[in-house]
């Protein structure tokens, strides 16, 4: 009695240092091989699904599934209770993995399969033990078998909770990661607000696309057509990434001459060609741990793009008329408004050098695509208007945003840029703008047309020409006043029609009668 006592405290000490769950089994199995003179033991383990039991020392043959009755293990967990197993019995089983564990254990003459259970009543998993003359009944009966067992379910459940912790602390931790990622993505994309302006899906998908595409190394390569933006784009890239505090070089490669680009580039020697009277760093290097952006790159001579090919993938170049090649480390950043994919198909853009240039493609919706930014893009222009003239317009009337929408908008972005900024010219300050005030200009004439062409058909009593004004404020005040007594005479002198008709108030429009002396008609 002393003996098994002592024996069982070792067992013991031995199962409870054992951390992990496969170190338990392992553990378990040897200790009752020795203690009760077993041939061999194993430990099935059942998943969280309940519906296999596994043996980790199986690999693939070890998978037993609980539904499939050509092997014992499945009547076992049925059931909930031991039973013993003879060798003849065995033999009549085909199930392969079944086979395999018998092999392993040496074809004993006998089998006792016990289920493990919980004190909740879960099934944990199996015992298989294996003898050629074994008294089952004898060794379960015995109280160091029943407390080794109860020992090693209560040490399972243990190890299973805390791989279960573990698991939530992971989950959790992904979580609180992904949240953090979002709030952060959102952060900065409120950040880009203030230059990428827009409320539309299609800028709110863009800011998150700069927001990605800075938080990389990858070369970007912005699509869209002239004037929506792409340099925005570009300056929006370098100030959220790590390289926010390098430079950002500009090269618009259909600016600068073809025979001076390489020059500007690579840079060059003293002495390297004509009129070259001293060494000049060239482009390249000076974007040094910043950002260069490649502006217009489809306008790149064919014979240029194969050399600037080579120093993206190695950013090592050579200036013209040196010896030795210098290193720049540098991010690229590309932009054009052509489609480079009908240029490769017509020869004049290298296909290798748009996959390089292409890692993270970005596309600029155009402005007619996206009319909900109208309102927002016009008041941000306002604002910039405002703070450089020292004063402007209050802001745009719901007519007017309603005019800008209907148009095209060819020269996007910047065309309504030039269209507010004008319309702020003409506009008293502290008043909205009005439609009288925006004019379109057509791209392909010379001339420019009035959205509100009945309005300017004719001179309007009390405005001076052009060319006689001297004081713009009062000059845009009899504008003003001459618009809205053109207005009352048309409505017959009706003040809610015509205000209704100017996109005001009329309280403020009978203030602004008062103000500028018009009476009804």
């Amino acid at each position: 009695m002393q003996k098994e006592l002592h024996t069982g405290i070792d067992l013991a000490v031995a199962l409870i240092k054992q951390d992990t769950l496969t170190a338990l089994l392992d553990t378990a199995t040897r200790q009752l091989e020795h203690a009760f003179g077993l041939s061999k033991c194993w430990a099935l383990e059942l998943d969280l699904s309940g519906r296999t039991l596994h043996c980790s020392k199986l690999d693939e043959a070890g998978e037993f599934d609980c539904n499939d009755f050509s092997h014992p293990f499945a009547h076992v967990l049925q059931t909930g209770q031991p039973r013993e197993l003879t060798r003849a019995a065995s033999y009549r089983l085909d199930h392969a993995g079944f086979q395999t564990l018998l092999e392993l254990s040496g074809r004993p003459r006998s089998f006792w399969l016990e289920p493990l259970k919980g004190e909740d009543g879960r099934t944990l998993g199996m015992l298989v033990l294996c003898g050629d003359h074994p008294d089952w009944q004898g060794i379960v009966a015995q109280s160091l078998y029943s407390g080794l067992k109860q020992l090693l379910v209560h040490q399972w459940i243990s190890q299973l909770q805390t791989r279960d912790q573990v698991w939530q602390r992971r989950l959790l931790k992904r979580s609180l990661d992904h949240l953090h990622d979002a709030e952060s993505l959102r952060q900065r994309c409120r950040q880009l607000a203030c230059t990428l302006v827009g409320d539309s899906e299609a800028m709110a998908n863009l800011r998150a696309q700069v927001v990605r595409a800075a938080g990389s190394q990858l070369s970007v390569l912005i699509q869209g057509e002239t004037g929506c933006g792409k340099d925005v784009v570009a300056r929006g890239i370098h100030d959220m990434s790590d390289r926010a505090s390098g430079p950002l070089v500009v090269v618009n490669c259909a600016a600068i001459p073809d025979t001076l680009l390489e020059s500007e580039l690579f840079g060059h020697t003293k002495g390297a060609f004509s009129g070259a009277d001293q060494a000049k760093d060239g482009l390249l290097a000076q974007a040094n741990g910043g950002t260069l952006f490649l502006d217009e790159i489809g306008d790149m001579p064919m014979a240029l793009q194969s050399k600037l090919l080579r120093v993206l993938e190695s950013r090592q170049f050579r200036p013209l008329g040196a010896r030795e090649e210098q290193y720049s480390d540098f991010r690229v950043v590309a932009a054009t408004h052509q489609p480079l994919q009908q240029g490769i198909e017509e020869g004049v853009f290298r296909r290798d050098l748009f996959y390089r240039l292409s890692q993270f493609p970005l596309r600029v919706t155009p402005l007619r695509e996206r009319t909900e930014d109208l309102e927002a893009l016009s008041r941000h222009f306002i604002g910039l208007y405002t703070e450089r003239e020292g004063s402007g317009p209050l802001g745009i009337s719901s007519h007017s945003l309603h005019t800008l929408a209907g148009y095209n908008f060819p020269g996007n972005v910047r065309e309504l840029r030039n269209i507010i900024e004008l319309a702020c010219l003409q506009t008293p300050e502290g008043d909205d703008i009005q439609p009288e005030a925006l004019r379109l200009d057509d791209p392909l004439s010379d001339t420019c047309r009035p959205i509100n062409a009945e309005a300017e058909a004719h001179i309007m009593p009390g405005v001076p020409m052009t060319d006689e004004i001297r004081d713009l404020k009062a000059a845009a005040q009899a504008f003003e006043a001459a618009i809205i007594r053109d207005r009352l005479r048309q409505y017959n002198g009706n003040r809610a029609q015509a205000a209704e008709s100017l996109g005001l108030p009329k309280r403020t429009l009978a203030h602004k009668c008062l103000k500028y002396q018009v009476t009804d008609v």
